[in-house]
């Protein structure tokens, strides 16, 4: 249940991330207001948060492995919110990034 948990804590830290940086783009570079600014400065302080409950104790671990997360969710937000077509070289990169945080995570280690 530990790697689901972890899972599920990476999304979460990856949808308030990409989320936060999103409203601030939309808010400065789209002209939508300091609303969107400061609801994105908030989302973006509670990925902060989020990124505290891993599991492991290791923060320079959680961050490495979360850099991978950030990759993938930020091309898959893209095609969501933004119209983006990834290729199959972006693909191939996200799938890059997703095995290295299944290695950096998750790869058994002496206790």
């Amino acid at each position: 249940m530990t790697v689901g948990r972890s899972i599920a804590l990476f999304v979460l830290a990856a949808i308030a991330e990409i989320g936060g940086a999103w409203l601030v783009w939309q808010g400065v570079r789209e002209h939508r207001g300091l609303l969107w600014v400061g609801a994105g400065v908030i989302a973006l302080g509670l990925y902060g948060f989020v990124a505290t409950l891993q599991p492991d104790p290791h923060f320079g671990r959680i961050l490495a492995a979360y850099g991978g997360v950030f990759v993938a969710g930020s091309l898959t937000w893209g095609v969501v919110f933004d119209g983006f077509r990834p290729d199959r070289f972006d693909i191939i990169g996200a799938l890059v990034c997703l095995l290295g945080v299944a290695i950096i995570m998750y790869a058994p280690r002496p206790s």
